[in-house]
């Protein structure tokens, strides 16, 4: 999965070395607490972050015998610290230091997608301004509806990722929460203070109230904001997928210097890039679901949550980063026809204006049931047979009883499709302007 797309610190976030290095932390900081309160001698403390070492092959060779891995960690790194070992872990229990570190990994790789999107905001946001008069055909059900822009269609996808900016850096409040309250929650070994001191020095704020676990209702909110996020690449790269269709070829991904796209057929430039993010897309829906799974634990908990985060956290996180590093290169580079677009909207022999002429025929008085049958009789025979739909009307007489030949020609044309483009452009990029630009920080 990690690529020259995904950041290498995504990957290292994830390491068994990282994830025993936070539990480590952790546990050194409820010792500092419990220092700072007098519990213990603060040279102990010292001492302990001289010497505190593990080694993960060490750990793992405990825990084949000890069968836990908390306790295969601490015995490690007592192997380190001798005699002080005895001021780690006092009061607490595994899921304070799981949890806790859990939190940390997590809103570190959330502040890598965080830059990601924002980082895709960007150059939707430079794409969606270069090509905001590029005429293009609107489609509904994959059929021509009405001329649109193809910057319009990029300020479309611009303002869903701002609304999912907004998502994960919500998730990200949630998700930001720590424990040290002892074995069911109770604080009855271990005061509250140490958990606020250890919660505070990790960038956390404490939970309100928690069992032996941080809730998995967090976990689940977060993991399906990531999963609607890839839903959302996914929407874009199928429309690239569909625009690179030989029948269309409006708009396709970036194909480099030497690259082939079959095996067989020398010809084939295929949206393999695009097709990646869609299937990636589906294993990010199903994280979302364990996910949520997860929430209905037994009584102060279960452990069953726990396989599943160990595959889930590293992989959506990755995942994601993987698939927004890549989208941001493919619409970045990404290859734009207009004048392919321009053939395409005059394939249906000017059938896109159909609506205009209706509106026209309604505004001479001509009843709106009445004024469609007059418009679809001749738009069907165009679909069917070909043609010019303004000929055509332009040789009915009962039309020409209510629109003349220059009230046909002011309605035909894409202008009046462009005329509010503007209006959009500044609701999409320049309301809250300031606001918004202190989220994205550009």
């Amino acid at each position: 999965m990690i690529s020259r797309y995904t950041r290498p610190e995504m990957g290292r976030i994830w390491s068994e070395e990282n994830s025993f290095q936070k539990w480590l932390d952790v546990e050194i900081l409820a010792a500092e607490a419990l220092a700072q309160m007098g519990r213990v001698p603060k040279a102990a403390i010292a001492r302990i972050k001289k010497n505190a070492r593990f080694k993960v092959d060490r750990i793992r060779e405990i825990e084949s015998e000890v069968k836990h891995e908390i306790i295969a960690f601490l015995s490690c790194v007592a192997e380190s610290i001798g005699d002080d070992a005895r001021f780690l872990h006092a009061g607490m229990t595994s899921s304070d230091v799981m949890d806790t570190a859990l939190a940390i990994q997590l809103k570190e790789a959330a502040a890598i997608l965080l830059q990601d999107v924002t980082d895709l905001m960007k150059v939707l946001r430079g794409q969606a301004h270069k090509y905001k008069w590029t005429v293009m055909i609107g489609r509904t059900h994959g059929v021509h509806a009405e001329p649109i822009t193809f910057g319009l269609k990029l300020a479309l996808w611009y303002q869903e990722m701002e609304r999912n900016l907004a998502r994960l850096n919500k998730a990200i409040e949630d998700i930001s929460v720590g424990q040290i309250s002892g074995a069911v929650g109770t604080f009855a070994q271990i005061s509250p203070k140490v958990e606020a001191y250890v919660c505070k020095k990790s960038g956390l704020k404490p939970a309100l109230v928690s069992n032996q676990i941080i809730q998995r209702d967090r976990h689940a909110y977060f993991f399906a904001t990531l999963a609607v996020i890839a839903s959302s690449l996914e929407k874009i790269a199928v429309e690239i997928r569909h625009l690179q269709r030989t029948e269309v070829q409006e708009a396709e991904e970036p194909f480099t210097r030497g690259q082939k796209g079959s095996s067989a057929m020398p010809h084939k430039r295929n949206p393999i890039l695009s097709e990646n993010v869609s299937g990636l897309a589906r294993l990010m829906r199903s994280y979302a679901l364990a996910a949520l799974e997860n929430v209905p634990l037994w009584h102060e908990r279960d452990i069953s949550h726990s396989s599943v985060e160990r595959v889930i956290a590293p992989d959506a996180t990755i995942a994601l980063d993987f698939m927004l590093r890549r989208m941001i290169y493919v619409l970045g580079e990404l290859c734009v026809y207009p004048e392919n677009m321009k053939r395409n909207l005059e394939k249906s022999g000017g059938t896109v204006f159909s609506e205009c002429v209706l509106l026209a025929l309604v505004d001479k008085g001509v009843p709106r049931d009445t004024a469609y049958r007059l418009v679809q009789r001749h738009a069907l025979k165009i679909g069917r047979d070909g043609g010019d739909l303004k000929e055509e009307l332009l040789n009915d007489t009962e039309i020409a009883g209510y629109l003349s030949a220059r009230d046909i020609e002011a309605v035909w044309g894409v202008k009046h499709h462009l005329t509010h483009v503007d209006f959009i452009f500044r609701r999409v990029f320049h309301s809250n302007s300031n606001a918004r630009r202190r989220r994205l920080k550009v």
